[in-house]
């Protein structure tokens, strides 16, 4: 943004609803009294489970105001929690569409928020509070606080001070305390809905929180568990929208739109999707008038979506960092680079997909093709490809598992998983000051692990043995293994186009 724009936005009213065209509301006022507790109030959310609940609301309504809560440690200063704050609670998406067209529209669910690091005891009773119904998470997968072998990771210094009955501040420790306040205060039961890239999240979820309680005292552990299981349901569902972080070109966009000034807008694909199954406790949106979709198994769209939206991502980012690319809509418009990634998900990882009803696997990668390619979106490569080291086992390791056990060698997915270990551990992999950083809480161990070894082979076979990224059977498998290896070496010695280029050249 020029200057004189800067100056232009600044000297715009900030967005309030009493400066703010009702027409530009998808839910006109009074903001609905507050039934949903949402821990993660980033970008995804507001585009998603927000939008989806405010369309809701204009066919149903109910007590279904949403309090979010910021949930990331020590963040300061906390943009969004502090901009939403100024704003009434508003907000402006940005549905950014190919052609450039944008349309803009505020929500306008939200209470005040709250900061999980700071006014935790404020989250604990607002997850406790009887007129809480559900409660929901988008905090990624790190937010869920599991080690290597996919159990609570009971090394993690918050998850211990959490147990040691301190104020919580991660998403388990926060939610079991507001479950024990439910049950002293005899509240009704309750929804808790993970809406974040897991296989099967409502199980993970009810998986990880039993695990949190077992390590609380005798007696307070086994009444919190009894609660549990009788008045808390856990569903699974799959999300799925594209939105990126917001930059200044967004914030000018939210002023032309309104004529106000948004410091917290965020931008959005047009295509968005909700798969859940309906196992409210304690009533809910009627998000099916929003275009939800409520099935009864929810992992065929889950695997669906991971291996191929999730698994191609991520793919796309550490190969398109190695090509220099700074976001995904210029990665996979790179002909050698775009075609390689298609023929990972035609090929390699499709025959590991069963397609959902009413859903084809091929149309599905052709909409993903052409969701990826909209360059409105700017979706950076460093931030898809940050947090690897838990993404990967959940987007790649099924796939190259199943594959491997069929008799097959996903030879694009053992480029990635190089490209992974190059970008992870070598300091000059690519150009960090243009293309970002990509930040992952296993990055000092992984390069510990990879200094070990030798070469750029002997690193990738470490990792791959050693690094908890991929199951054991990945590193036992000779063929692949070797060819990790091999595409190491060559992205060691001839960089991402000489490594693509082999890949491409099968028998």
């Amino acid at each position: 943004m020029s200057t004189r724009h800067g100056a232009q936005h600044r000297a715009l009213p900030r967005m309030a609803r009493a400066a703010l065209p009702v027409a530009g509301l998808r839910l006109p006022p009074p903001t609905p009294e507050s039934g949903i507790v949402h821990l993660g109030l980033g970008n995804f959310h507001r585009a998603h489970q927000a939008v989806y609940t405010a369309d809701a609301l204009r066919h149903t309504d109910g007590p279904w105001g949403i309090t979010g809560v910021s949930t990331t440690p020590g963040a300061r200063p906390r943009p969004v929690i502090e901009g939403m704050a100024a704003q009434d609670g508003l907000y402006t998406v940005l549905t950014l569409h190919r052609d450039g067209a944008v349309a803009a529209s505020v929500p306008g669910v939200h209470h005040a928020g709250l900061v999980a690091d700071g006014q935790g005891a404020d989250v604990v009773a607002a997850i406790g509070a009887a007129t809480t119904r559900i409660v929901s998470l988008t905090v990624t997968e790190k937010g869920y606080t599991f080690g290597a072998d996919g159990r609570l990771d009971l090394d993690d210094p918050l998850i211990r001070a959490d147990l040691a009955g301190g104020t919580p501040r991660t998403a388990l420790g926060l939610i079991a305390r507001g479950l024990q306040q439910r049950l002293r205060a005899g509240a009704p039961p309750v929804t808790v809905l993970g809406c974040d890239n897991l296989m099967e999240n409502g199980h993970r979820l009810r998986s990880l929180l039993g695990e949190f309680v077992a390590e609380l005292p005798s007696g307070e552990r086994e009444d919190l568990q009894a609660y549990a299981d009788a008045s808390v349901s856990t569903p699974n569902s799959m999300v799925d929208r594209i939105a990126p972080a917001t930059t200044d070109e967004h914030r000018a966009l939210a002023a032309r739109a309104f004529g106000v000034r948004d410091t917290v807008p965020v931008p959005a694909e047009p295509y968005k999707l909700w798969v859940m199954q309906d196992d409210f406790r304690a009533g809910r949106p009627a998000w099916e008038q929003a275009g939800a979709v409520f099935a009864k198994d929810v992992a065929p769209y889950e695997l669906m979506k991971l291996r191929l939206l999730n698994g191609a991502h991520s793919l796309l980012a550490y190969l398109g960092l190695l090509r220099g690319h700074a976001s995904i809509d210029r990665a996979v418009g790179d002909e050698l680079l775009g075609g390689a990634v298609e023929f990972a998900m035609r090929e390699e990882i499709l025959p590991t997909v069963p397609e959902p009803d009413g859903m084809s696997g091929n149309t599905y990668i052709g909409e993903l093709l052409d969701r990826f390619a909209n360059p409105a979106l700017g979706h950076r490569t460093a931030q898809v490809g940050s947090d690897g080291s838990l993404k990967i086992p959940v987007r790649w390791a099924g796939t190259i598992t199943e594959a491997l056990a069929a008799g097959r060698v996903p030879r694009l997915l053992a480029l990635g998983f190089a490209a992974y270990v190059r970008v992870i551990t070598a300091d000059d992999a690519y150009d960090e000051r243009s293309l970002g950083t990509v930040h992952d809480g296993a990055r000092a161990r992984l390069a510990e692990l990879a200094s070990r070894a030798s070469g750029p082979e002997g690193k990738a076979r470490l990792l791959l043995a050693e690094g908890g990224l991929l199951p054991q059977g990945a590193a036992q498998h000779e063929e692949f293994a070797d060819t990790v290896a091999e595409f190491a070496r060559i992205l060691d010695a001839h960089g991402a186009e000489a490594a693509l280029r082999a890949a491409a050249a099968r028998d």
